[in-house]
């Protein structure tokens, strides 16, 4: 008689639990159904003069396992081309969405704008998503000061660079005392004085060695674990990463790791013979060199380049605890990842050592978009793309209303289009503007003069054969001054 007790007890206790764990199974379903549902995350990583040169763009000189990741899972743009071969101007175009003006302070003269209150502004890609219910954060060198404030040290909070784009805009200082120290700071608190006083590059020793990357991390870290524990509101989450900017610093770690590398030849580092955007590369220039110049001395030009690679994966590190926190976090599987950088860098190419030309080398970055949700997967798009489309194309991919006064398209078209996707990317500096499209580069300077270089025989764009093709000249002309008048 117990014994028959006991087995209908028994049955009777895995009859509940199995209806527990049915029940269980429904809740944990119907909560990952909700977050499924919520709209998709932003987490938009920048990355200051970063060269189109990663593994995973074809440069197997170069350590950057982080990012050639997220380009393993995600949509590769290798002809994406910034407005603005500049900080200040190429961000404008990023968070405004808009072609602007060409100075550094583009955001600022924008905000100088909001305060005037008599002209209409649109708002930023931020306060866009703002506006659509998300919670916007940025970390770091966003827009073109760090933290995006102005002030004799970038740290005052009455003049702000992004009117009502953030919730928070943070830049941890540390031992560089305020945002414009870290913008140009060395080694565990050294700050940029007196230009010709602060070395070029440096690869510091020591277990406890920090960069004001280090600091940005930390804090991007701490923000992703405040931001992904609000199940309720997504967020959109820019960080700016500042190395490989000048100076270039990084732990002697990272430099190591290029000790036995052998670097690819620089490419046509002879200086333009004619008329170009050609410059004296001043803003590599005016630091410390040790009276060498890259130009002349090839064993200084090759060690540049070797700090330039350290800072590339020093900074390739930092995506690396960025997106291992997002992981961690479970977020992952709802946040769309871009990883931008603001423009490209000569390293010795027609021989200039910077940006701010008109050549590809100073136009040409890396776009990186991984969507988990899509179905897309890897895929490399070779039509030329431009950083104003980024606004647009985040707004597709996460169901936010696209903005009318948005200058670019969405690049979700590329995908849909394939090879007969066409368009032309701007760029421009306060002296020329240009137009690129798949075949040629048109520079159109401000005293009326023409370069024009065909890229199906020129990708070097040595050679100006304006004079030899006047109706490409002609047409492309026209395309540009309409875009940019």
């Amino acid at each position: 008689m117990n014994i028959k007790i006991s087995i209908i007890h028994i049955k009777l206790a895995l009859f509940i639990f199995s209806i527990c764990s049915f029940s269980c199974k429904q809740v944990k379903d119907f909560e990952k159904q909700e977050d499924f549902n919520q709209k998709p995350n932003v987490l938009l990583i920048c990355i200051d003069d970063l060269r189109p040169e990663l593994k995973s763009f074809g440069a197997d000189y170069i350590i950057s396992p982080n990012m050639d990741d997220l380009a393993q899972k995600g949509i590769s743009f290798k002809k994406h081309f910034v407005n603005a071969p500049s900080c200040g101007p190429s961000r404008y175009t990023l968070l405004a969405g808009k072609y602007g003006l060409a100075n550094n302070d583009a955001l600022f003269l924008r905000a100088q704008k909001i305060a005037d209150s008599s002209t209409h502004v649109d708002p930023t890609m931020p306060e866009w998503f703002k506006s659509h219910g998300y919670k916007t954060v940025s970390v770091g060198k966003v827009s073109h000061h760090p933290g995006g404030r102005g002030g004799k040290d970038w740290n005052d909070s009455t003049v702000i660079e992004i009117p009502n784009a953030w919730d928070r805009h943070l830049m941890p200082v540390g031992p560089w005392k305020h945002p414009r120290g870290t913008m140009h700071g060395l080694a565990n608190g050294e700050i940029r004085k007196i230009t010709n006083e602060m070395d070029v590059f440096q690869s510091a020793v020591g277990n406890n060695v920090k960069y004001p990357d280090d600091l940005i991390t930390d804090e991007a870290i701490n923000q992703l674990k405040e931001l992904t524990t609000n199940k309720n509101q997504p967020f959109f989450l820019a960080v700016g990463i500042i190395k490989p900017h000048l100076p270039f610093g990084a732990p002697k770690s990272y430099y190591d790791l290029y000790h036995n590398v052998t670097l690819p030849p620089v490419a046509h580092p002879e200086k333009p013979k004619e008329k170009t955007t050609w410059h004296n590369s001043f803003e590599f220039m005016k630091y410390n060199r040790w009276g060498k110049d890259p130009n002349t001395d090839p064993e200084f030009a090759e060690d540049v380049r070797r700090h330039y690679a350290a800072c590339v994966t020093y900074a390739d590190a930092q995506v690396g605890k960025i997106m291992n926190e997002l992981k961690q976090s479970g977020a992952d599987k709802n946040t769309i990842v871009v990883l931008w950088g603001d423009h490209g860098w000569h390293l010795g190419e027609h021989a200039i050592w910077g940006k701010h030309s008109l050549f590809e080398e100073s136009l040409h970055s890396p776009l990186i978009i991984y969507d988990p949700i899509s179905k897309h997967g890897k895929q490399e798009v070779k039509q030329v793309v431009e950083t104003l489309d980024i606004f647009p194309t985040l707004c597709e991919l996460t169901g936010v209303d696209i903005p009318e006064f948005a200058e670019g398209i969405s690049l979700m078209a590329t995908l849909k289009a394939n090879n007969t996707f066409s368009k032309g990317a701007i760029a421009y500096t306060p002296k020329a503007r240009t137009i690129r499209n798949k075949t040629h580069r048109l520079i159109l300077h401000n005293d009326g003069f023409v370069e024009l270089y065909d890229h199906s025989k020129d990708d070097n764009e040595i050679l100006n054969v304006a004079n030899l093709h006047p109706d490409i000249v002609n047409e492309m002309t026209k395309l540009l001054i309409r875009k940019r008048p």
